[in-house]
Order: C-alpha cells, then structure tokens, then sequence
C-alpha cells in the first residue's frame, strides 16, 4: 500500500494482554500506559478494570493527554468471575449482566468508546437454542444500559467454540444471526474478529469476516497455536511467527487485505485495531510488541 496504515484505521494494543500482570486490576498500570502513551505507533489502547480508583483517574488523564482513543475488555472478570450472559438459569444471567453493568460504569469513566465482551460457554446442541435466546436478552440489556449512559458501543468478540474457551459464540455463521437479532433493535452492538481465533475455528479470514461485515465493530491482531502436541496449545496469543503457531506473515496479510475489501478499514471509518498479544514465559512485554509492530509494517507494505 502506497499509503500508511494510520490513514485507514486507529492502532491499537490490548493492554492488559500484552501485561497480564494487570489482568487482576492491580499492577503497575500507570508505567506501562505511559510507556503506550510515548509510543507515536500507537492512537488507541484497550484497557480494563483498575482497582485503585486514584490510579484509574491518573490512567484516564494519561490517556487523554496523549490524545489515545480507549477501549475496554472486561474479558478478566468474565473469564475470571465466570461470568455467563449466556447462562440457561436465570438467576446467573441476570446476575452476570448486572456485574457487567458495574464495568460498563467503569468503561463511561474512562472514556471507553468500545466495551468489549464475550459469550459463556456452548452448553451444547440440545440447548443452544436457548442458550442464544439467553445472550441476545443479554447484549440487549447491556445495549440499552450502556445507552442510557451515553457510554460505548457493546461489542461481542468471537471466540473459538471446541479448543479453548468453548465459547457459544463462536461460530461467524451463528455471531451473524445473533449480531443480526440484537443490531435490528440495538444500534450500539457490534461483532469483534480476533486473527487468532479464526484458526482456532477452523475458519479463514474471509470466512471469518464476510459474513459479519455489516456488524464488525473491531478486529484483532493475534496468533495462536492449534497443534495439540505443542506448547502454547490454545488460546494464549503467543507473538507471530512462534514455531508451530498458525499466524505470521502470510496470514496478517491475508487479514489485512480482507479488512480492506470489506470496507472495514477505511479513510473515513478509521475503526480501532489492536494487537492482543501475551508474553510467554522469560519474554520482555516491550519486545513482543516490538515484534508485532514489524509484522503488521511489513505484511501492509506488502499489499
């Protein structure tokens, strides 16, 4: 491509992925934001919940007067609470929705222009059926919550349904039925398409993102290992290029020229796309973003 990437989208990092020290809330938030903030790469940053409500301020006026666009992933707390918008029992469902409330409280604070989210678990063919009646109930009230505030869209990430997180959502053809339902009342819903859990689904970019193309809100950069016999199996966004890993070069460029054929990244759009990428064990955080960043240079240079 003749012209830069920054013309067609706002670059971003996964934050607290790229320091899963941080994933609990607590950590040194305010150090590793700043060293986002000093990095002219980056226009936008993925943040989620901080516990010090004195560090939460300092991180949002951090963000703001590096003029970053922020989004927020309130993937921890799911993951970590096991949180089930999804859940067949009401009770569960609607006590996950209201816990994600109190997030979505926090996303409005910060100035969060996205609030990312993913479904629980498949529970299976005999009670799907259900299970996305329960998650379109779900986004729906998220939806109207968050609009209530004047907060951010609520985006679904897709994840892998069989490997790793066993996520209802899941499958592209599904997420479109389901984006379909919840945009046809909700305009503030979107769909979320990670490069790593597309190998994960057995699925390839196009696959991935066509059939989403009218809901997608956001995309990740990431990689994955799909290889059972190898360490790193699963979900675990190891950087591009790790060997036996599904994504490197070839792939992001596949991504990357998709996006573009959809109409996703866009000179007039400009949406947030952001490396979600994890350190593996003895491996410095600054040096795994430095490798994604030379990935993505090379594979857009190359379209």
């Amino acid at each position: 491509m003749n012209q830069p990437i920054e013309a067609f989208a706002r670059l971003g990092l996964v934050h607290f992925m790229a320091f899963p020290e941080l994933a609990s809330g607590e950590g040194p938030w305010e150090e590793t934001v700043r060293t986002i903030t000093l990095d002219p790469f980056f226009t936008a940053i993925e943040i989620t919940h901080i516990e010090d409500p004195g560090v939460r301020e300092r991180v949002r006026d951090l963000t703001r007067l590096a003029r970053l666009s922020v989004g927020y992933g309130a993937h921890p707390a799911i993951l970590g609470r096991k949180l089930n918008i999804n859940a067949l029992d009401e009770t569960e469902r609607a006590g996950a929705v209201d816990a994600l409330k109190k997030h979505l409280d926090e996303a409005v604070y910060m100035g969060a222009e996205t609030f990312v989210i993913l479904s629980g678990k498949d529970p299976g063919a005999m009670d799907r059926g259900a299970a996305i009646a329960a998650l379109v109930k779900s986004l729906d009230a998220l939806c109207v919550y968050s609009a209530s505030l004047g907060g951010p869209r609520v985006v679904l990430e897709l994840f892998d349904c069989e490997v790793d997180k066993c996520c209802l959502m899941g499958p592209t053809p599904l997420a479109a039925e389901v984006a379909e339902k919840v945009k046809a009342r909700q305009d503030n819903f979107g769909l979320l398409v990670d490069l790593s859990h597309i190998p994960l689904l057995k699925e390839s970019p196009k696959q991935a993102l066509l059939p989403v193309k009218n809901y997608l809100s956001g995309a990740h950069l990431g990689n994955a290992v799909t290889n059972p016999d190898l360490a790193g199996y699963g979900d675990y966004h190891p950087i591009f290029g790790t060997p036996g890993s599904a994504n490197d070069l070839p792939e992001m460029m596949e991504f990357l020229k998709t996006l573009l054929e959809i109409d996703f990244l866009s000179e007039t759009k400009r949406p947030i796309i952001s490396f979600e990428i994890k350190p593996q064990a003895g491996q410095d955080p600054l040096v795994v973003i430095a490798n994604a960043k030379r990935v993505l240079r090379e594979a857009w240079a190359r379209l």
